[in-house]
């Protein structure tokens, strides 16, 4: 892996930071890649409770790097094309997505919850990055925009699936169709944010922390089924849940909660195989 992406751990914690700050982490052929095998390496991992995901500097990520949009402007092609026999960032390798869309999925479909910290800029690609978390703590001064119209191009990160399920159709339209840039306050009270912070990287691991000393199992399970729930009718949802639950009830890490609770101590889980 490149060393646009730099990796610590916490116990269960990931710290996963964007590295390319004198480009505000700007996306370019080497990033993506890096957050494609981060995210790809770390849903291997049986010990993972939580992931912090933050940029170096003085941004969470300015979106595609600059460069492609002036190639764009001379009519040469950009970096990423629809054409996977040019474009390995194009390439499916039989998902669901291409690279490009798979280097902010691969974070959505990590089994295990996702906290964004977004200071700075979060433009374009960048927004969506975020949005590819579970949660994201945002400060008040950032600028968040869905920056591709201003290109005459649209989010294709996996942004308008995402946008719509958190600010609902008609401002997703409108934030995707203008451009306008959104302060982190804005973001929180249009949905697309979660928490305003001060200090979006601290209070995200704090967070972490707080989740990762919940039932692994249970957390797991709780994400794998709001993931879904877009997707399924009512009926599929129900069964899910009687599923996971079916699973939850009397495993392990099911049984050491209750005891712990009881016991008044803090309880010591097993990791998912």
């Amino acid at each position: 892996m490149s060393d646009r992406i730099q990796i610590t751990r916490d116990g269960g914690v990931a710290d996963v930071r964007l590295n390319r700050p004198e480009k505000m982490n700007a996306l370019d052929p080497d990033m993506f890649e890096a957050l494609n095998r981060s995210a790809e390496e770390l849903a291997d991992d049986p010990t993972l409770r939580c992931v912090v995901l933050s940029g170096e500097g003085r941004s969470f990520c300015a979106g595609l790097d600059f460069s492609s949009f002036q190639a764009m402007g001379s009519g040469d092609r950009p970096a990423r094309s629809d054409d996977e026999r040019t474009d390995p960032i194009a390439d499916t390798g039989g998902r669901i997505t291409h690279r490009g869309q798979q280097a902010v999925y691969g974070w959505t479909e990590l089994p295990v919850p996702v906290i964004a910290a977004v200071h700075g800029h979060a433009l374009g690609g960048g927004i969506q990055l975020a949005l590819g978390a579970d949660i994201r703590f945002v400060h008040p001064e950032a600028k968040l925009s869905v920056l591709e119209i201003r290109w005459g191009l649209i989010p294709d990160m996996t942004g308008t699936q995402a946008l719509v399920n958190l600010v609902g159709l008609d401002v997703a339209k409108e934030l995707t169709f203008t451009g306008r840039m959104v302060s982190g306050a804005e973001a929180v009270e249009l949905g697309l944010c979660t928490h305003l912070s001060d200090d979006p990287r601290a209070d995200a691991l704090a967070l972490a922390t707080e989740i990762a000393a919940k039932s692994p199992h249970a957390v797991r399970a709780a994400k794998r089924l709001f993931n879904a729930a877009p997707k399924q009718s009512t009926a599929e949802g129900f069964a899910s849940e009687r599923r996971e639950i079916g699973a939850l009830i009397g495993s392990p890490n099911q049984v050491e909660q209750v005891t712990a609770f009881f016991e008044k101590r803090e309880p010591s889980f097993i990791d998912p195989a």
